[in-house]
């Protein structure tokens, strides 16, 4: 029974950050993104303990693995936030979208799992459809191999929750990993800019609802869902995190062409075809 609703679950959960994209984007306007983060993780950390410290367990292999998790996570939401200072964002999504293609390739390479031929031609047709959403066109530099270097964190990440999901008490994986990225984002608040920091409703709006919905939701039910669906089906569900952030923008007066639409429609496909 669960097993049939946890690609459903991590749909929702690439819709929650999906549509909170413009949101965060316009926060880091007013809070610089390092400060944003070590906000966002350690209330969300704060948020698990209170409410499931009965459920969360702590001894070292949890530990370990949720430091692993922490570090990919962060590195990757690192790598990209330097990125967009120095790239338009929508090459920064498009090359994000990478991990579409990393996941099965380091699960292949690292994890020795075998990947069915439709999984591939749908994570392919994924990452087409994020090239196509994002219409993205580059030159190559270091801040686009930073980016790859993010997309390939990303996939890590979602290859180790797959294997510490069926091993671990989720409430302690994913709440221990909340407090090592909201650490690793405090070493680097020192280096930017807080002169200009606003507390406006924008920042705090932001953050409660990146908090509750695009954090402790989220990465709940992407360990939980994980234990039941495989690393690569996650990373096509996850590729729908563009597609509804495309969309949302349409919704709030940002333009839609026919690429973008064929990108989105290029996603679901990719879905189907891994299901079928």
């Amino acid at each position: 029974m669960l097993r049939k609703y946890a690609d459903f679950l991590l749909v929702l959960v690439a819709l929650s950050w999906g549509s909170t994209f413009i949101l965060v984007k316009k926060a880091i306007e007013d809070l610089p993104a390092f400060s944003f983060l070590f906000v966002r993780f350690f209330l969300a950390f704060l948020l698990m303990y209170v409410f499931f410290h009965k459920k969360i367990e702590i001894d070292k292999k949890i530990l370990k693995a949720s430091l692993i998790l922490g570090f990919l996570n962060f590195s990757a939401y690192a790598l990209q936030t330097v990125s967009l200072y120095y790239l338009p964002s929508n090459i920064v999504a498009f090359l994000t979208g990478l991990f579409v293609i990393f996941t099965p390739v380091s699960a292949y390479f690292f994890f020795k799992k075998e990947i069915p031929k439709k999984v591939i031609i749908a994570a392919i047709l994924a990452f087409l459809g994020i090239y196509f959403l994002t219409q993205a066109k580059f030159a190559f530099s270091i801040y686009v191999f930073l980016v790859i270097l993010c997309a390939f964190f990303y996939a890590l990440h979602i290859n180790f929750t797959d294997i510490f999901s069926k091993k671990y008490n989720i409430f302690s994986l994913v709440t221990f990993q909340f407090l090592f990225v909201a650490i690793f984002s405090l070493f680097l608040i020192p280096f930017e800019d807080l002169q200009n920091v606003k507390i406006s409703f924008t920042v705090v709006f932001a953050i409660i609802i990146t908090v509750v919905f695009a954090t402790v939701f989220a990465f709940f039910v992407q360990t939980f869902a994980q234990q039941f669906t495989t690393p690569t089906k996650t990373a096509i569900i996850f590729a729908l995190e563009p597609v509804s952030a495309a969309f949302l923008g349409a919704f709030f007066g940002e333009s839609l062409n026919i690429k973008q639409i064929i990108g989105g429609v290029l996603v679901v496909i990719s879905m189907i075809t891994a299901e079928i």
